[in-house]
């Protein structure tokens, strides 16, 4: 991670669930501040690029702006979902931690005013 990146860990936590064969990974913002940045940034071509390796399908982001949050539906991420699946994690509760680790540009205004994001400040 560079000076002029943050992880998506440091801006939201996540949850993620399942309906067969399709992950749904959630990104909540800690802060309403910091939804702008996360709407701008983590686009489904970044998300595309961290779960690559594992989707068979389609991604489609939504947001819910009243609750700062998106919602990623990521279909054919599951090995063909919890009866068919060998994987270790059929139910794709880890990809919420995978969603966490992409590294998103940080704008503009909180570098040149030192914004600092709630985990950040909550850990000094």
């Amino acid at each position: 991670m560079t000076r002029s990146s943050r992880r998506v860990y440091d801006l939201a936590h996540s949850r993620a669930g399942d309906k067969g064969n399709t992950s749904n990974v959630s990104v909540i913002a800690y802060r309403p501040e910091d939804w702008d940045t996360l709407v701008a940034e983590l686009t489904v071509d970044r998300v595309a690029e961290a779960f690559g390796h594992i989707t068979r399908g389609p991604i489609r982001r939504y947001e819910l702006p009243k609750l700062h949050a998106l919602n990623f539906v990521i279909e054919g991420a599951l090995g063909g979902g919890v009866t068919r699946s060998l994987a270790q994690d059929p139910h794709g509760k880890g990809l919420s931690s995978l969603m966490l680790t992409i590294e998103l540009p940080v704008g503009l205004r909180a570098q040149q005013d030192g914004t600092r994001s709630a985990r950040e400040t909550a850990e000094s």
